[in-house]
Formats: structure tokens, C-alpha cells, sequence
């Protein structure tokens, strides 16, 4: 079909092409002039100090603030969050989940949380305690981990001082490597001193010394088998130590995260106020009106098709008929 062909066709269908829309749009109009007014309200959250600082700041980077607002997106429609903000205001989830929407301000790391309900009075709570819970969910649990790993690391450290300890008490020695390194040293001094008396032919000093040197290496092969397991018990001390001081730093970090996240000092709440239904009405009826002109343009095709269809049929079943009616003829003229 060439576009002249479909214009006559649509000259003559025009009730079609126009009436679909138009009833599609109509449609749509009068449910959203029917539906009850709308309230919305935005809270606006702004925390730079949580994105793109220090090493130990959660997001940090080129894509730092994107990441954040992802995280502070996924986080709001969590089914914890919901089910948080759902106890603290009594708004079902699935009405939350419905009402709540998140948008990044440019490119920046401030956020826009937006809240539409049919309840003005719920608009204000229900922003106030999903800003809060969703910072609390991203930055306080960090602090409950970081404690954990704390705790768990003040618990290796323990656990190796004590194996020491009981090291110690079994083998009736404390701090064999230090025994060890002074008994070396007093060796090496005796064996400096017999030489010097044997180079003067003081041989009581020779002997005396000679006494002391057999009691320090006495000694000295007494401990010398016992320190590696000693040693490797002061090298798990030592590893959870400085496993304990790490900890310890991520605490630190993450409660300077938690502070700096705290929803009194990064989040404001503005007032709730009318939905437009001037705007409502373009943003609703305008895509609906764009759809019923498409379908009226597929019923044109449609119904012109058909059409064509039984204008097609017509002709043959009266070439037909008319043979039928010739045979008919003959046989009655024939006496």
C-alpha cells in the first residue's frame, strides 16, 4: 500500500484514527482527576565527608559519589529498611516501596528522596526514618563489624598469651629466648676471659672459667632444643597483635564514618505539599494519547485488510455462479 493509497484510507477511516485517542486520553484523564490528591515531600541527604576522603572512607574513587548513590538506593528499598521504617511509621512496605524514589543531584554525591502518599501527615516520618535508617544500615553496621573483628582479634591474642603461659609453666621456664640470648652472651665473655688468664698462666682463673663456660652450654643445650616451639608460639602472639591493631584501626575508621553520617547533620526534610494533577494529567495523558493514535492506526490497517479481503471473495463467488446458471439454461431449452 503507497502512502496516497493509505491517506484516502485513512480520509475515510478518520473516526477510527481519531476516536481512539481520543477516548484512550479521555480515559486517562478522568482517572487521574478522579484519583485522590497526592502529597509529596523530599528529603535531601548531603554527606561528603563519606565520599571520596581518606583511604578509610567507604567509597572512594572516580565513580565514588555514583557508588554511593547506588548503595544509598539499594539500601532504601531493602526488605531490613522497609521493614524498619514500616514499624517506626506504620506505612506497609509494599506502599513504601510504591512511593519512595531516589535521584542523584547532577553529578554529585547529594541525593534527593522523594515521598508521595495520599496521607500528608505521613510524608515528613516516613522520610525522616528511611534517611535514617538507610544511613544506619550502611555506616552503623560497620561499626558492629569492626567490633566484631575486635573482639575476635582481643580473642587470638588472649588465647596465644595464655598457650605461652602454659608453655612456660610446663617447662618451668619464663622468657627462654631472652635466657638464651644472655646465657650466649656470658659464654662468649667466660671463653674471652679463659684465654686471657691461660696468656697470663693464671690456672685457677683458667679453671674457674672453664667451670662457668661447662654450665653455660649446659644451659644453652638445655634451652636450645625448646625454643622453636616457644618462638612459633611468640610469632602467633605477635601476628594476632598486630591483627588486633588493624582491627582496632577499622573501628576507628568506621565510627568516624558513622559520626559523619549521622542523619541530624548530613539530612534535611522539606514540607509535603499538593501533587499537581495539572502535571500528573500531561505526564499520564500524553503517552496514552501517543498509544490509542498507534492502535487506531493498526485498526485502520486491520480493518482495511478485512475490507479488501471481502471485496476479493465477492467477485469470485459470482464468476462462479454464473457458469452454474449458463448449464442451467441448456438443459431447459433442450426438449
Amino acid at each position: 500500500m503507497e502512502i496516497v493509497d493509505y491517506l484516502r484510507v485513512a480520509r475515510r477511516r478518520l473516526w477510527v484514527l481519531v476516536g481512539v485517542p481520543v477516548l484512550a486520553t479521555g480515559a486517562a484523564a478522568a482517572i487521574v482527576l478522579l484519583a485522590p490528591q497526592q502529597f509529596s515531600g523530599t528529603a535531601y541527604v548531603a554527606a561528603p565527608a563519606l565520599v571520596g576522603g581518606t583511604a578509610g572512607t567507604q567509597y572512594t574513587g572516580t565513580q565514588a559519589a555514583n557508588q554511593f548513590v547506588a548503595a544509598f538506593g539499594a539500601a532504601v528499598t531493602s526488605p531490613r529498611v522497609l521493614a524498619d521504617v514500616a514499624a517506626d511509621t506504620g506505612v506497609p512496605p509494599e506502599r513504601l516501596r510504591d512511593g519512595l524514589a531516589i535521584s542523584q543531584v547532577g553529578a554529585s554525591s547529594q541525593l534527593e528522596v522523594t515521598y508521595t502518599a495520599g496521607d500528608r501527615a505521613t510524608v515528613a516520618p516516613v522520610l525522616t526514618a528511611t534517611t535514617t535508617r538507610a544511613l544506619a544500615f550502611l555506616f552503623s553496621s560497620q561499626v558492629g563489624i569492626a567490633t566484631g573483628e575486635v573482639e575476635a582479634a582481643n580473642a587470638d591474642v588472649t588465647a596465644a598469651t595464655r598457650a605461652i603461659g602454659e608453655w612456660e609453666k610446663a617447662n618451668k621456664v619464663s622468657q627462654p629466648d631472652r635466657i638464651y640470648q644472655a646465657t650466649l652472651g656470658e659464654l662468649t665473655s667466660l671463653r674471652q676471659q679463659q684465654l686471657s688468664m691461660q696468656a697470663v698462666g693464671n690456672g685457677r682463673g683458667v679453671d674457674a672459667a672453664t667451670t662457668a663456660i661447662t654450665a653455660a652450654q649446659k644451659k644453652l643445650d638445655e634451652l636450645g632444643p625448646k625454643l622453636p616451639d616457644y618462638q612459633a608460639l611468640l610469632a602467633q602472639r605477635d601476628a594476632a597483635t598486630n591483627a588486633l591493631s588493624q582491627a582496632r584501626e577499622g573501628l576507628q575508621a568506621a565510627r568516624a564514618q558513622a559520626q559523619a553520617a549521622d542523619p541530624k547533620q548530613v539530612t534535611s526534610i522539606g514540607e509535603a505539599h499538593e501533587v499537581s494533577r495539572l502535571a500528573e494529567l500531561v505526564r499520564t495523558a500524553l503517552p496514552v494519547g501517543g498509544a490509542g493514535l498507534l492502535l487506531g492506526v493498526l485498526l485502520v490497517g486491520v480493518l482495511e485488510l478485512l475490507s479488501r479481503g471481502r471485496a476479493a471473495t465477492r467477485p469470485a463467488a459470482a464468476s462462479t455462479a454464473a457458469p452454474a446458471r449458463s448449464a442451467e439454461t441448456v438443459t431447459a431449452a433442450r426438449p
